[in-house]
């Protein structure tokens, strides 16, 4: 176990997080760069709060059942690897399993319609980065019940999951511009630009949170060369957290209503959506 807590993670964290966005609508203001958009903002704030409040209501049921889960452990790590090895471990596999869980997330119609409210903003800052589904909490945890069961400790998942999403800001910006072999191993801004791009060649790329080596292994892996359009292939053109919350699923409903036949309906349900960004 670790002395380290999510509160303390938290402590340390909110106020670099919060340093970083004045810094960026300092630099904005200076600069007349316009990164920042009075509506986008509150928007990112109303889809960040419902996504906090479904945080809040899950967090102790998602440790509960990583806990009632760890008994069933595969292995024990912790007594075959010493507590540093089992933390790096544990990051990288974190890593790993939020790729396929985002990467599935655009590639499934029912999952984009929870995910596309983080790609609904046509602006890249740091703030966007908060612009939380508020459904993605339920949606996470079938794919990350895998780890207590592999044997990784509950309070470690918790903790470094909780870094792992505080490294995910760095990279919603625009100010960073590439940064040579850090490039060729971490998902950095400009890796996550590409993510956030509505370019063709940008779809379908660039999926990883900490690490770019599983785009590249598994090739959706696109480096950033020309100047990125931000948002979705088609645009939700409306700041209503709300709306943009359940206009995926009003979409979905309306294409099974209209279905053909069963098969037709559960594409719409399962197949790949046909308007995305990534």
């Amino acid at each position: 176990m670790t002395n380290l807590t999510i509160n303390e993670v938290y402590a340390i964290g909110a106020p670099i997080v919060l340093a970083m966005i004045l810094l960026e609508v300092l630099f904005s203001s200076l600069n007349n760069k316009n990164l920042y958009k009075k509506e986008d903002t509150l928007c990112t704030i109303g889809l960040l709060s419902g996504n906090i409040l479904m945080v809040f209501m899950l967090k102790g049921v998602t440790l509960a059942l990583h806990f009632y889960l760890f008994q069933f452990k595969l292995i024990n790590l912790s007594e075959i690897m010493p507590i540093w090895v089992l933390w790096l471990v544990t990051f990288v596999l974190i890593d790993l399993v939020f790729y396929i869980y985002h990467r599935i997330s655009h590639r499934v119609n029912f999952l984009w319609a929870i995910h596309m409210s983080h790609h609904s903003s046509e602006e890249m800052n740091f703030a966007v980065s908060f612009r939380q589904a508020w459904f993605g909490p339920i949606s996470k945890i079938p794919f990350f019940m895998i780890l207590p069961l592999l044997g990784f400790d509950p309070t470690i998942i918790a903790v470094a999951g909780v870094i792992s999403t505080l490294w995910g800001i760095v990279g919603h910006t625009q100010i960073v511009g590439k940064l040579g072999p850090i490039d060729w191993v971490f998902n950095t801004p400009s890796h996550h630009r590409v993510h956030h791009g509505s370019n063709e060649q940008y779809i379908d790329k660039n999926y990883g949170n900490l690490l770019i080596i599983w785009d590249r292994m598994f090739g959706t892996f696109e480096p950033e060369e020309e100047s990125v359009k931000y948002g979705l292939v088609k645009n939700v053109n409306t700041y209503d957290p709300t709306k943009i919350t359940f206009m995926g699923w009003q979409e979905m409903f309306n294409n099974i209503k209209s279905s053909n036949n069963f098969k037709e309906a559960l594409y719409f349900i399962f197949g790949p959506p046909k308007t995305r960004s990534e």
